[in-house]
């Protein structure tokens, strides 16, 4: 219990101390804002900074904070410092510097702004990157919630088409087509807020509930400093990609631009973008420290926490809520629990719209031409929909850290040409380029060859990337002699 508190502590004080440092890095100042300045009335609307603040949160959690982080307590409370320190170094440096480079770039996607500082080649690459993880992140938060109601109505007795997923699926999709096609202060902008503050509340209630339950304790890292996986899965870098959303995420990137077009002022950034994602750190720490508590046996983990996790995130965040807040709390929470990976989902399509719409140069303020990019995606969505969710998950998380691995450097290339201090960004560069490396040749999913291969090759090409970037650095310096 002591490991968790100090873990959340960390947290709160990364947000005041280390996210004071990214901010005056980058020097955020007065400036018109592509809000105040194109304002179409669509997707560019001034919005205040408490709202911006819970939109952001909204839109970067999701199940991802909760659901990664259980699964990454199947590796013990070791997991609890990826998420603190991940979060601090990572995850917070990145979505500060996806937003506040979309901001400065007239709010564009993540892909066209690392195009402007890593080449054509490399925005093309992302333009990829970003619509298939959009995609299959809307498809994943449309699926799950599918999944939690069908379970509500379930334990309810009430059986015919409200216990279908099916049926859930679609209604859920056509949400999705409503929100991602009207302005984004229709619906975004009045509700999201309020579904922000639903999803702290059933993290609080989670809290409060295991620790007003003797028979749950928190394991101590220091008391468990190993790998507690019962399929002996490795930390690295297995769990890494796992928890995901927990302590840094790609998919974050792709959603800043959408509060960069919001903001009224530069120098909101630090709470909208940083303090958003320290709020998804505190929210992963607490479910992975449910993970851990209400599962854990002598001698570890049992697989009674992988057990639940098999029946599908559904299950698992059900049971967790249940034994921990009973009655009236598990309403809340399963209110929250399916509401805020909606709110995700739809956001995400709407990025992926926007993406498509920078890409190919289609101006957005005429419904005929939203309606030319919003009809695709879903249709997209519906046929991912009824793949394999845990394939589809895998693939996700992949894709989620490349992304998010692809943005560092881009970060590091922009201070670099501002004559910043760029091992800022190209540390945890570095870092989740040998992160996403070593799954790619580990993963089953991807070349599967095994550790003894993926640790080295991991390394080596984080190695590589981190010179290539050195190297890019130098260039000028030598054309100007």
């Amino acid at each position: 219990m002591i490991s968790f508190f100090l873990c959340l502590l960390l947290l709160i004080g990364g947000y005041f101390v280390y996210g004071k440092i990214v901010e005056n890095t980058f020097a955020p100042d007065d400036r018109e804002t592509p809000a105040v300045k194109i304002n179409d009335g669509v997707d560019y609307v001034v919005m205040p900074q408490w709202k911006l603040f819970l939109v952001q949160l909204l839109n970067i959690a999701g199940l991802g904070p909760i659901f990664g982080a259980m699964q990454g307590a199947l590796w013990g409370p070791i997991v609890f410092l990826w998420i603190t320190f991940g979060t601090i170094f990572a995850g917070g440096v990145h979505d500060y510097f996806s937003g506040m480079l979309s901001e400065r770039n007239n709010g564009t996607s993540i892909s066209e702004v690392c195009g402007i500082y890593l080449g054509n080649a490399m925005k093309n690459v992302m333009r990829v990157f970003s619509v298939v993880l959009l995609v299959m992140v809307g498809t994943v938060f449309a699926v799950g919630p599918a999944g939690l109601i069908v379970t509500l109505f379930k334990e309810g007795g009430i059986g015919g088409i409200l216990a279908s997923t099916e049926f859930w699926l679609w209604i859920i999709l056509a949400y999705y087509f409503i929100a991602t096609f009207i302005s984004i202060d229709k619906i975004i902008g009045r509700i999201y807020p309020v579904f922000g503050i639903c999803l702290i509340i059933m993290a609080v209630g989670v809290i409060i509930g295991i620790f007003t339950h003797s028979e749950f304790v928190i394991p101590e890292i220091w008391n468990n400093f190993s790998s507690m996986h019962p399929d002996g899965a490795p930390i690295w870098s297995v769990m890494f990609i796992t928890v995901a959303c927990g302590a840094i995420s790609g998919f974050h990137s792709t959603q800043s631009p959408l509060m960069a077009r919001c903001m009224k002022s530069e120098r909101q950034g630090h709470f909208v973008f940083y303090g958003a994602m320290v709020a998804e750190g505190v929210i992963a720490l607490i479910w992975a420290a449910a993970g851990c508590a209400l599962y854990e046996v002598t001698g570890g983990l049992s697989t009674g926490l992988s057990a639940i996790l098999a029946n599908g995130q559904s299950a698992a965040i059900y049971d967790v809520c249940s034994k921990t807040m009973g009655g009236i709390g598990v309403a809340l929470a399963m209110i929250g629990v399916i509401v805020c990976p909606i709110t995700s989902g739809d956001t995400a399509f709407r990025s992926a719209r926007l993406v498509l719409a920078d890409w190919f140069k289609i101006e957005q303020s005429k419904y005929s031409k939203r309606l030319l990019l919003c009809v695709p995606l879903l249709g997209a969505g519906a046929i991912i929909g009824h793949l394999d969710y845990t394939i589809v998950w895998r693939y996700f998380s992949w894709t989620n850290q490349t992304l998010a691995m692809i943005v560092l450097w881009t970060a590091s290339m922009y201070l670099f040409r501002e004559k910043k201090n760029y091992w800022l960004t190209a540390v945890p560069a570095t870092f989740m380029s040998a992160v996403s490396m070593t799954y790619f040749f580990y993963a089953k999913e991807c070349l599967g060859l095994g550790t003894a291969v993926a640790y080295p090759a991991g390394i080596i090409l984080a190695a590589g990337f981190l010179a290539i970037f050195l190297y890019a650095t130098r260039k000028p310096a030598k054309a100007a002699k």
